[in-house]
């Protein structure tokens, strides 16, 4: 918004000067027309030659400089709720009415807008009725579903915690072979299968989250996010929080994606992150609903290859489909912090009969 604010300013200084620069010309011309018409008496002396060019140069520059501020203020004044829209527009937040139509090509450029709006809200709400639908044919589906998750994580727990549990057996074999012949060695060996336990640990901990209900299974998000963050909390060495509005209704696709993304985003923290504290938020705002997940951890840096090994696609995917918004904050040795704003346009989402805690 500042650097909105900074370019209306800009404009209004440089609309003075050009009307400056204007007037200063036109007074050229016409003084160079007068003159050439011998319209104008010479002066008798130089002093009276710069006291009249003064007071004319500095009279016309004054006009030229009301002028100009006047006529870009009134525009900018026109241009300015135009900005402040498409700002909001771009970080997912709808505002109709605030801005002022006519008929030159601002005022057009306002109607348009206000069109570009009116498309926005009726595809985000098809968006969420859709993941609405999506929800309930998936639940129809619960059975299969469930048979997919898990063979996914037994692949992931042979791939990942099996073989660190095969590396562990094989060093702890190691070690045994050479705690009599090389002492140092054996203690570099009982040091690295304290990190690989470590690390399965993480990997068996974050694959447990996975082992969660697929769907939230007839609680509200805030109640699942709670259950799901205290069980954590009681299980890892970690300082786990959370700030939860408990009123929060929202249609069952939509509740069941949000949970998923905090699923991911807690298996990420649990896996790569080394972090100590962990906050997650869930809050009501005027225009829609606010996810925040924050770590204290060693961040990445956010190229492409991160996307996919981060789960990050994943949660793009889900949010996209809500009509949402995702943004990752994060810089290696800064944590990690993974924000969420999903649009609630259409009321009929979040009436009795759609609410995911009730029948």
């Amino acid at each position: 918004m500042d650097g909105y604010k900074r370019r209306l300013t800009n404009m209004i200084w440089r609309s003075m000067a050009e009307s400056i620069l204007f007037s200063l010309i036109i007074l050229g011309v016409i003084i160079y027309f007068l003159n050439s018409r011998h319209m104008i008496e010479p002066f008798k002396t130089w002093q009276e030659v710069v006291k009249f060019s003064l007071l004319v140069i500095g009279a016309v520059a004054g006009i030229g400089a009301i002028y100009g501020f006047w006529n870009s203020n009134r525009i900018t004044r026109r241009l300015e709720p135009l900005m402040e829209t498409m700002l909001l527009l771009e970080k997912g937040t709808f505002i109709r009415g605030g801005v002022q139509n006519g008929e030159d090509e601002i005022g057009r450029l306002g109607e348009q807008l206000e069109r570009i709006m009116k498309r926005w809200e009726e595809q985000v709400t098809s968006l969420q009725r859709l993941s609405n639908d999506n929800a309930e044919l998936a639940e129809k589906a619960k059975l299969s579903a469930v048979i997919e998750e898990r063979q996914r994580l037994a692949r992931e727990l042979h791939d990942a915690v099996s073989q660190q549990l095969f590396a562990i057996s094989m060093t702890a074999t190691a070690v045994g072979r050479t705690l009599d012949k090389d002492f140092n060695k054996a203690q570099r060996q009982i040091h690295l299968i304290e990190e690989m336990a470590s690390v399965a640990q993480s990997e068996m901990r974050a694959l447990l989250l996975h082992l969660r209900p697929v769907h939230l299974e007839g609680k509200r998000l805030s109640e699942g996010l709670v259950e799901l963050l205290k069980e954590l909390a009681a299980k890892v060495p970690m300082a786990i929080s959370w700030d939860m509005d408990e009123e929060i209704r929202l249609a069952k696709g939509i509740e069941d994606h949000l949970f998923r993304i905090v699923q991911e985003a807690l298996s990420n923290a649990l896996r790569h992150s080394k972090a100590n504290k962990l906050e997650v938020k869930l809050l009501h705002r005027t225009d829609g609903i606010r996810l925040a997940i924050r770590d204290d951890g060693i961040g990445f840096e956010l190229d492409a290859k991160k996307h996919t090994s981060y789960g990050i696609v994943s949660m793009k995917e889900r949010v996209n489909e809500i009509g949402g918004s995702l943004h990752i904050i994060t810089a290696p040795e800064r944590g990690t912090r993974i924000e969420i704003r999903v649009p609630i346009l259409d009321q009929e989402y979040v009436s009795d009969a759609s609410f995911s805690g009730e029948n």
